[in-house]
């Protein structure tokens, strides 16, 4: 039961068993939950729901990688999520009742995802270097680290 749970987490309630992309399918799922958690709630919301899957998402990758030799399997992309969400905590209070901040959400989606594939500096340092759940889950908060100054960056660049 309790690797049952950990599946259904870790990949981010089935996204993670699309069969091709599977991370980018899973920060396209995160989207929804971050636009509602920005507009209602703002940075804070974003934050919360980010810090909450992030130990979930930690808790449920070590119970599924201690069963396998893959250290960072395909299907756990909640570690995706948390740092979909983390991106757009810089630009929370623009998200904050805005209706009509889908181009932010496209280009801190785009900026993610290339964060998350190239892997810049600390990216790489926790992918290559912690070889377990915390490893699988760090490299994509700080990918959303890195996207969101991006972002924000672009966004003062704009405006």
């Amino acid at each position: 039961m309790k690797n049952k749970i950990a599946h259904i987490l870790a990949s981010y309630f089935g996204l993670g068993y699309a069969p091709k992309a599977s991370g980018t399918v899973g920060s396209l799922g995160t989207l929804p939950i971050a636009f509602i958690f920005a507009y209602f709630y703002g940075t804070a919301g974003i934050l919360i729901v980010a810090a909450f899957a992030f130990f979930i998402g930690v808790l449920a990758t070590h119970e599924i990688i201690s069963h396998q030799e893959e250290k960072d399997p395909s299907l756990v992309v909640i570690d995706e999520f948390v740092g979909q969400m983390l991106t757009f905590v810089f630009v929370g209070q623009l998200l904050y009742h805005n209706l009509n901040a889908w181009v932010v959400y496209l280009i801190g989606f785009a900026l993610f995802r290339l964060f998350d594939i190239v892997k810049l500096g600390p990216v790489k340092w926790a992918d290559t270097k912690l070889k377990n759940a915390w490893g699988v889950m760090l490299d994509d908060v700080f990918a959303g680290i890195i996207a969101g100054a991006f972002l924000l960056g672009i966004l003062n660049l704009l405006d």
